[in-house]
């Protein structure tokens, strides 16, 4: 019986072979194919793991920039009433002075530059913090990546810090020369409008419409400075104009400041800020279309449409309205006024793409 399987064996030696080199074959290949799916769901589970991590620090520096903002309108606010101060004008007004109506005079214009201004600021102020906390917020994440070695470190503490208190020029110098163009265009505008003259809701919107195009620039403009210019110094006052010798502090310090101003001087940057202007600028008349209703008594009621043209005040009586509007502009409690400017969409995409930009290692991007 051995003898006649040892014949079949020698007969058929090369099917054998074959076979046993086919078996082998796909043995090891099957092995190989496991330890490439091994190892490609391994880098697959480090990368969303990576990608969560990077989110969750993400979601928690838009958290930290919303509580900044409200943390430094109470500042920005004192900024602003400190140098356009209309309480001192309304309780002098109250003595019935000689000259009350130059007074009020002074009012008028201090009323609307003081609300203007304060839209513009808190609008910049928004924008500016989401570019500086997400450029440093990519930083850390990857410092903290990296193991947070702090040789290497592309933000330490004493850089953060340093970065960051330049946004003292939009409360400092940037805020004084905003408000000396918003006060020149609201001279120009309301200057030689009388205390009796009477406006609807849609032609003060007009009005408005035509201080802001004073403003931001247009042909008829009387700034030639772009909006950006109120939110960083020039670069001539920067760390790397000093005569001195700069520490490696200053030296990143630098880099991000010229990081910053990159991305202020973007397209997108001045699309995102041109949104919050529009949509400040448009909380502000809702605020004050509740003032624009007929009389309670009206036997002629009229739509919500209708009353924006035909319910008009005298502007003597819309100074106090407007002169108010700055506490809920910059009101460090969250006002549907700055929760429309933190929950804009074009807002948070542009802090992501920010964020996104600097959390990425530099030889990944290219």
């Amino acid at each position: 019986m051995f003898s006649s399987i040892w014949s079949f064996v020698k007969r058929h030696k090369r099917k054998f072979l074959f076979t046993g080199a086919v078996v082998g074959g796909v043995y090891f290949l099957g092995r190989y194919a496991q330890k490439k799916v091994r190892e490609i769901g391994e880098r697959e589970a480090g990368e969303y793991i990576s990608q969560a991590r990077r989110q969750f620090h993400f979601e928690s520096n838009q958290r930290t920039c919303n509580m900044t903002v409200l943390s430094m309108l109470p500042t920005l606010k004192e900024a602003i009433i400190h140098q356009l101060n209309s309480e001192s004008l309304t309780a002098l007004l109250k003595t019935k002075p000689a000259n009350r109506l130059e007074i009020w005079e002074d009012l008028k214009i201090i009323s609307f530059t003081r609300t203007i201004a304060a839209i513009y600021s808190t609008c910049m102020l928004v924008v500016l913090l989401r570019v500086k906390l997400n450029i440093i917020g990519g930083y850390l994440y990857l410092d903290n990546s990296a193991g947070g070695a702090s040789a290497n470190s592309m933000a330490p503490p004493d850089v953060q810090q340093q970065y960051l208190s330049s946004i003292q020029h939009l409360l400092g110098d940037g805020l004084t020369e905003l408000i000396t163009v918003v006060k020149r265009a609201v001279q120009n505008t309301f200057g030689e409008m009388s205390l009796k003259h009477s406006l609807s809701l849609t032609e003060l919107e007009q009005q408005v419409s035509w201080v802001r195009a004073q403003v931001e620039g247009d042909s008829s403009s009387c700034s030639p400075r772009p909006l950006t210019w109120y939110m960083m110094a020039d670069e001539e006052s920067t760390l790397a104009e000093q005569a001195c010798g700069l520490t490696e502090n200053d030296v990143l310090t630098v880099k991000l400041l010229n990081e910053t101003r990159d991305m202020l001087e973007s397209p997108d940057f001045n699309t995102v800020l041109n949104t919050c202007l529009n949509r400040g600028f448009s909380r502000l008349l809702d605020n004050l279309a509740e003032f624009f209703r007929p009389p309670p008594g009206d036997s002629a009621p009229i739509s919500a449409a209708d009353s924006l043209v035909e319910v008009s005040l005298p502007l003597a009586k819309i100074i106090p309205i407007i002169n108010g509007q700055i506490n809920t502009v910059c009101s460090e409690t969250p006002s549907l006024f700055v929760q429309d400017l933190l929950m804009i969409e074009q807002v948070k995409e542009f802090a992501a793409n920010v964020y996104e930009t600097f959390s990425v290692p530099q030889d990944l991007q290219k």
